[in-house]
């Protein structure tokens, strides 16, 4: 009994608790709706801006690693042991310089045979022609030995070409970055010889978001400087712009960077691109504060007549504390900035200075 008299009183306790906080509640909520009605009833005070189109710089930077855009990994044509060695590693060469050379006796005794054999077949040529026109031989034969002439020529001008293999060139002007072979070694087709790297002309791959990647175009100049060189500006050139984007819709975006001579720049160097968008139209931008309930509602509050109009407004890129309007606004309108809070559609507002 006693313990059914315990959990009654508590009951009616826990009853009286928590129809007192709803009286208290209701109280709050309806001292919170009067204040509305009142300043819906009278004029809202508020901040607001004129609508303006700005020449808001658009430019942007990225940043890269510089890349050779001409390097290759020479690989050897002929086989045989290398007599003599031009270069090594850090030589700067030219294209179509000769930088080593490799024992070429084999081939220059074929080449001397095929020559001679191709000398015999000629005066054999010669003379089966003249038979043909007394009758001592027959056409047929005049063709044979004219394609065996033929055949043999070919195979003149390939051991020639082995020849000229011997004597080994720098495919491309640059330097020798790598070398994997020492003089005395032999060489079989298909070994590494050199790696050569061109660093005239510099590649700077970098990634540019979405918003930006939209007013370059392949041709435009682009100034780029490095952390080693500060003080130097390096002129670059929009070779390429990705036509698909990563998962964070940034597109890679390489340009072509001419190396001074002077201050020269070496690939894997860090890089920085300065993007100007000289050709970028006046903007309007407002105070991110003027949406309401954030940026993605694209709704704001415009005054019209002291009168609060909810427009919808079409949001583009956000710049710090401004947003980019791209449908929605027109310039020397009012937009209101602060004090949306105590706003609905229509209400009555007073410009707080």
């Amino acid at each position: 009994m006693k313990k059914i008299l315990i959990w009654g009183t508590v009951t009616i306790a826990a009853v009286v608790l928590i129809m007192w906080k709803l009286g208290a509640n209701k109280k709050e909520n309806e001292a919170k709706t009067e204040f509305v009605k009142k300043s819906n009833a009278g004029d809202v005070p508020v901040l607001v801006e004129k609508v303006a189109k700005s020449d808001f710089s658009q430019g942007f930077q990225s940043n890269g690693n510089f890349t050779p855009v001409r390097e290759l990994t020479y690989l050897a044509e002929t086989a045989g042991r290398i007599t003599k060695l031009q270069v090594d590693e850090g030589s700067v060469v030219r294209e179509g310089q000769i930088i080593a050379h490799v024992d070429g006796e084999i081939v220059g005794t074929d080449l001397s045979a095929a020559r001679t054999n191709l000398e015999q077949m000629r005066v054999d040529k010669e003379r089966y022609e003249a038979a043909f026109k007394t009758g001592g031989v027959t056409k047929k034969q005049v063709d044979d030995v004219t394609l065996q002439y033929e055949l043999q020529k070919t195979k003149v001008e390939a051991a020639s070409r082995r020849v000229g293999d011997t004597y080994i060139k720098a495919p491309i002007s640059g330097v020798i970055n790598k070398k994997y072979i020492e003089q005395g070694a032999y060489l079989s087709v298909g070994n590494k010889m050199f790696d050569i790297v061109d660093v005239s002309r510099l590649k700077l791959a970098v990634s540019v978001p979405e918003f930006q990647v939209v007013n370059l175009k392949e041709g435009d100049k682009v100034k780029v400087t490095s952390n080693v060189f500060p003080e130097m500006n390096y002129e670059g050139r929009v070779t390429f712009i990705a036509a698909k984007g990563d998962n964070t819709l940034n597109y890679p975006v390489e340009m072509e960077v001419l190396n001074n001579t002077g201050k020269q720049l070496r690939a894997g160097m860090y890089g920085t691109a300065h993007f100007e968008m000289k050709d970028a139209l006046p903007t309007i931008l407002v105070a991110r504060t003027a949406f309401v309930g954030g940026v993605n509602s694209n709704q704001v509050y415009v005054m019209e007549n002291n009168t609060a109009k909810l427009r919808k407004v079409v949001a583009g890129r956000i710049y710090g504390d401004k947003v980019e309007i791209r449908e929605g606004l027109n310039e020397g309108e009012t937009v209101i900035t602060s004090g949306q809070i105590n706003l609905v559609d229509g209400v009555k507002v007073t410009v707080q200075k």
